[in-house]
């Protein structure tokens, strides 16, 4: 019954494409390079391309699609090309199992993505079923990798909670802090309970907790007020973009400015539509990848997605880019070839993530053990006019 209704879900989905110009035809987010069927490694790609979370699926299809031209130039994985489909999921679970199912059709071997936790976790029923080997590059919920063939790049959500906490402490940046997250979002409130956890015995004061959800995510006077009547001098946001920018606006609007600290959910605000970027001048988020750091590495990726796609890169482009690159790392440590099944292939490259160690844009080294969470080092950034700059 389930594989009829993946049937179906695939169906669906390419008549939702032909309906949008979206997806299975020539509206889909799609670049491909090299031959096909087994003489070469397919990777597809699902995110949301459209929708109000698109900064980040657009960011994870281009800094995929840099690597993957990258090592094609340079000769492909052991002689062997890459071909790479990306499809939208418009950040709705549901239509990233049919984009799965799409990229299936296809013949996609394996998965970057998804991009988002709601959708990587609803992937991963599917993924496990078929074992086919699955990199998110920045679904950071715990569930996203609860099964043995799904690894991440960024981290999950409980670290960043830690880190954000630890950070805060570390640099004295407050002495009383407010929150504000999203309750129906597995993202936001992970990170936020694990925050308040590592906050007990800081340097700081939790003054102020007070949630939403996307059915209530347009007026946030309440939480601030009860913020700034606590006298909070730092609001954690440990939320998306969207919802921030209208905090900030808010803030502004009401004469509350406190410093605000994100995590990687915030990366993308500066390219929301009317938003007053000055209003996110001094935003703190804390990320794996600044865009102005002076290695070779980051230096070349930045010029050539610059070049490329007229924008300096977030974050979620540099978790995916590394993601491609874990992917080789792992294929050419298990000796892997175009022709295994997807099986097989997931079977060679589970082996082979926990003995890997990689360099990459969001660090220096990543290694991986069997819960395919990453061992790498956080980083800070802040906002100095209208771009993020590395904080420490």
């Amino acid at each position: 019954m389930k594989k009829v209704k993946r049937v179906l879900g695939a169906a669906l989905a390419c008549v939702m494409s032909v309906t949008m110009l979206a997806g299975c035809g020539e509206g889909a987010a799609t670049a491909t390079t090299g031959g096909s069927g087994s003489g070469t490694f397919k990777i597809g790609a699902i995110g949301p391309l459209t929708g109000a979370a698109a900064a980040y699926g657009n960011a994870v299809v281009n800094g995929a699609q840099i690597a993957v031209d990258e090592i094609n130039e340079a000769g492909g994985i052991n002689g062997v090309q890459i071909e790479y489909k990306s499809e939208d999921d418009e950040l709705n679970a549901e239509k990233s199992v049919n984009a799965y199912n799409t990229l299936k059709d296809w013949g996609m071997q394996l998965l970057v993505g998804s991009t988002t936790s709601a959708c990587s976790i609803a992937v991963s029923e599917y993924t496990k079923e078929d074992n086919m080997f699955q990199l998110t590059p920045s679904g950071s919920a715990e569930d996203c990798v609860k099964y043995d063939n799904a690894f991440r790049v960024c981290f999950s959500d409980p670290n960043q909670g830690i880190a954000s906490a630890q950070y805060i402490n570390d640099h004295n940046l407050a002495t009383k802090v407010g929150i504000i997250y999203d309750n129906s979002d597995v993202y936001s409130s992970g990170i936020y309970q694990k925050f308040v956890e590592e906050a007990e015995g800081k340097n700081f004061e939790v003054v102020s907790a007070e949630a939403y959800t996307q059915d209530n995510n347009t007026d946030f006077s309440v939480q601030l007020q009860k913020a700034k009547d606590a006298g909070a001098d730092l609001v954690f946001l440990p939320i998306y973009y969207s919802d921030a920018s209208l905090i900030l606006t808010q803030a502004n609007t009401m004469g509350y400015a406190p410093t605000f600290f994100g995590v990687d959910g915030m990366d993308g605000i500066l390219s929301v539509e009317n938003f007053d970027t000055a209003l996110a001048e001094g935003v703190m988020l804390l990320t794996p990848f600044a865009a102005d750091a002076t290695d070779d590495l980051t230096v070349n990726f930045v010029k050539k997605y610059n070049e490329k796609y007229g924008e300096t890169p977030n974050q979620f482009a540099a978790d995916a880019y590394d993601a491609v690159y874990i992917i080789k790392a792992a294929i050419e440590k298990a000796g892997a070839t175009p022709d295994m099944s997807v099986s097989d292939l997931c079977e060679a490259l589970k082996g082979a993530m926990t003995q890997i160690e990689t360099k990459g844009l969001t660090s220096a080294k990543m290694t991986w053990d069997a819960s395919g969470e990453p061992n790498k080092e956080p980083k800070a950034v802040i906002i100095k006019n209208g771009a993020y700059v590395s904080a420490d």
